[in-house]
């Protein structure tokens, strides 16, 4: 029997397709102890969390040439995504494609948690430098993560 969910607190969980994505379900505890929804990438492999209402946003390749026009669509979805939903807390594992709902929440005095990549030992994710600078806790899950990002929380991987 599942448990009641937490109605005080409202928690967005974003993160892009493949692995960004299998990181943020190792989350899925959290997902069922709280009010929450899901935000990925739409892509041909539409992942949906079991039991968890999911939205999906473009995907984002800065190297392609319709990249921010790509980004601004994003980014009023995003808009939409954080207006229906009004979460206190976006928890986020990355990339490109999460930037407008974190930065979002952010703008309205929302909590914001990221989780740097398992996959980055000694370099950061383009997204990790930039949500570095907003974020309210910020994980690494590597211990050598915490000479590039000093105030990063480090506490292991999540797998």
């Amino acid at each position: 029997m599942k448990n009641k969910k937490n109605k005080k607190i409202k928690i967005g969980f974003a993160a892009s397709s493949g692995g960004h994505y299998e990181q943020l379900m190792m989350l899925k505890p959290l997902m069922e102890k709280y009010e929450s929804f899901v935000v990925t990438e739409k892509t041909k492999y539409n992942a949906k969390a079991d039991g968890e209402k999911t939205y999906y946003l473009n995907q984002v390749n800065r190297k392609e040439k319709g990249f921010l026009f790509a980004m601004l669509i994003n980014m009023v979805k995003s808009l939409k995504i954080y207006i229906k939903e009004k979460p206190d807390v976006i928890i986020c594992t990355g990339v490109l494609a999460m930037i407008p709902l974190c930065l979002i929440a952010k703008f309205f005095g929302k909590k914001l948690i990221y989780i740097e990549s398992f996959a980055k030992v000694t370099s950061p994710t383009q997204t990790g430098k930039l949500l570095y600078k907003f974020a309210d806790q910020f994980y690494v899950q590597w211990e050598t993560m915490l000479e590039i990002y000093p105030k990063a929380i480090y506490l292991g991987g999540i797998y």
